[in-house]
């Protein structure tokens, strides 16, 4: 029997299980197959991805996060901001700063506590990565960002590469509606100059502190929101010149804000997060 909670971060859902000390032991090579079980919606919990909790020597925990296809992913700003909460309510780290160790790095987390719960999270998303041989085989031009032409059945979009943690490919439309993300969104998602897969965000400007966007996620699909996604946008936008250093995101689930520190360089992401059920399942 595995205790689990059902978060969500704008309509990304997580099924976050506790794995510390010893907690809800699961081995490591039935990780991907428990992942898709339980994320199904209509043989399991269903959800978008499932978050492990585990111990860390480097931070105060560790977030271990798989796609509801089984493939671990490297960070989710979204997935991030439920983590947060998860452990803060759940008294498994008491602190409102926290270190968090992801596939991406340590993350730094400051959260906002009403009444003893966690309502809103911020993330330090650090640095942007605009050449990255691991997740795409187009050589670097000496262009930053990389500029990757792409025709699908004769329609042509022009994407910029960037890893916000996840590795993106940003396309600016006229207007994101219009898009046929399931015609558009597998087909570039599966281009063979992207080994690892690649999260695609199609993005409409609307003014310099205004961005809507619709995320076709690898291993998932569209999502309500994508946390990195939304930081990927945002990046592209500010060095493109549409945005300014601070813009609100409009995802199909809700909004995230997000603020660039020119001091550092870093991307800060902040919104909320929330719990919907606790529960058991055996596995």
């Amino acid at each position: 029997m595995v205790t689990f909670s059902k978060m969500h971060g704008l309509g990304n859902d997580y099924l976050c299980i506790n794995c510390m000390n010893d907690k809800n032991i699961i081995a490591e090579s039935k990780i991907p197959q428990i992942a898709r079980y339980m994320c199904n919606r209509n043989f399991g919990i269903g959800s978008d991805g499932l978050i492990l909790v585990k111990d860390s020597k480097v931070a105060d925990a560790r977030m271990q996060i798989f796609n509801k296809d089984g493939t671990e992913a490297e960070m989710c700003g979204n997935g991030i901001r439920c983590f947060c909460k998860y452990i803060y309510d759940n008294k498994i780290v008491e602190k409102q700063n926290l270190r968090i160790e992801t596939k991406a790095g340590i993350k730094l987390a400051k959260l906002i506590v009403r009444n003893g719960e966690v309502q809103e999270v911020e993330i330090d998303m650090g640095r942007p990565i605009f050449d990255d041989s691991k997740n795409i085989t187009i050589k670097n031009n000496y262009k930053i960002p990389i500029a990757i032409n792409i025709n699908v059945n004769d329609t042509k979009f022009i994407g910029n590469y960037i890893s916000t943690g996840n590795p993106h490919l940003v396309i600016f439309v006229n207007n994101v509606e219009n898009i046929d993300i399931e015609k558009y969104g597998p087909a570039i998602e599966n281009m063979k100059c992207f080994p690892n897969k690649i999260n695609v965000e199609f993005v409409q400007s609307l003014g310099r502190n205004t961005l809507k966007i619709r995320t076709w996620e690898r291993g998932v699909g569209e999502t309500y929101a994508c946390g990195t996604g939304a930081c990927a946008a945002f990046c592209i936008g500010y060095y493109k010149g549409i945005c300014s250093s601070f813009v609100k995101t409009i995802l199909k689930g809700g909004e995230l804000k997000i603020s660039y520190n020119k001091q550092n360089g870093h991307i800060f992401m902040s919104g909320i997060a929330t719990k919907v059920y606790d529960g058991n399942i055996i596995i």
